[in-house]
């Protein structure tokens, strides 16, 4: 698929070339940034990132951020962002479509390395 800014995406397309779940895939970058897709299910890993801030914009289907303090439920069509430092993990008992924008040096697992760690990302 291609991704310059001349190109309009379909997100619904983009997101049915792939399944796995927690791997996120790179569709366009903007300013140093990453417009990220990722398909969630389950629980991720509790975690945190050190200087950059993270926009999780729910496409289809709802997840729940949980944060030490408290729990933010997150629908279709809303977005939270989670403020660099904040230790978050993001859990979800239905897959859902998630649109992330993050500086594109950001680790999908910030300040831990686990097995759900993605550190190539493949492109939509």
């Amino acid at each position: 698929m291609q991704t310059t800014s001349a190109v309009g995406i379909d997100l619904d397309a983009a997101f049915a070339t792939f399944t796995e779940h927690w791997s996120p895939r790179i569709v366009a970058e903007l300013n140093g940034q990453h417009v990220k897709l990722v398909k969630f299910r389950g629980e991720f890993v509790w975690h945190h990132h050190e200087h950059e801030d993270e926009m999780f914009l729910v496409h289809r289907g709802r997840f729940v951020m949980e944060f030490r303090d408290r729990r933010v439920e997150v629908g279709e069509g809303q977005f939270i962002v989670v403020p660099r430092g904040v230790e978050h993990r993001p859990v979800a008992t239905e897959e859902v479509q998630v649109v992330l924008f993050e500086p594109a040096t950001t680790l999908n697992t910030g300040n831990v390395v686990s097995e759900r760690t993605v550190r190539d990302l493949k492109r939509v």
